[in-house]
């Protein structure tokens, strides 16, 4: 899939961003959010103040895609960030995950973090394979933290990455 472009998100792409959103954490499977967050929990928590929110547009000008960038703590640790990644399912396995990562992650760098941590990454979800190949390791595993729909209890990584 070629992307056109990955940019700034507005608060008018939100109505664009919510129909994949709201399907990947109602499946339950890849995100510790209540797969029943309301439309306006969901825009709260994906575009809250303070985070950069970024859309990948495909060629036809679609969202296919959404990731954040935010301080993962604050104060004197507020140098190492945490972000969020989604694809729309229908645009999966695409590349577009990866080119998300690869913008947010540059990105990130020329704002001055020093690394990035996910604190939650359900250990089956297909991302970890990204993840790793971009150079994230896995610090740690909170076992069977997490009630999978088709796995059961699973763990959760806690994921590092120096940028």
């Amino acid at each position: 899939m070629l992307i056109r472009e990955i940019r700034e998100a507005t608060v008018d792409d939100w109505p664009r961003i919510w129909p994949f959103w709201h399907r990947i954490v109602a499946a339950g499977e890849t995100y510790t959010w209540d797969p029943d967050t309301s439309e306006d929990a969901a825009r709260a928590l994906w575009m809250a103040p303070g985070k950069r929110v970024y859309v990948a547009e495909d060629a036809t000008g679609a969202v296919v895609g959404s990731a954040f960038v935010t301080p993962n703590y604050g104060g004197p640790a507020d140098r190492i960030a945490n972000a969020g990644f989604m694809v729309d399912p229908e645009h999966g396995g695409r590349g577009i995950g990866r080119a998300l990562a690869e913008h947010v992650l540059a990105t990130a760098k020329a704002d001055g973090y020093r690394g990035m941590v996910f604190n939650a990454v359900v250990e089956t979800n297909p991302a970890v394979g990204l993840w790793t190949s971009l150079g994230f390791t896995i610090l740690g595993t909170v076992p069977d933290a997490y009630e999978h729909p088709r796995h059961g209890r699973v763990g959760l990584h806690i994921m590092y990455r120096a940028l």
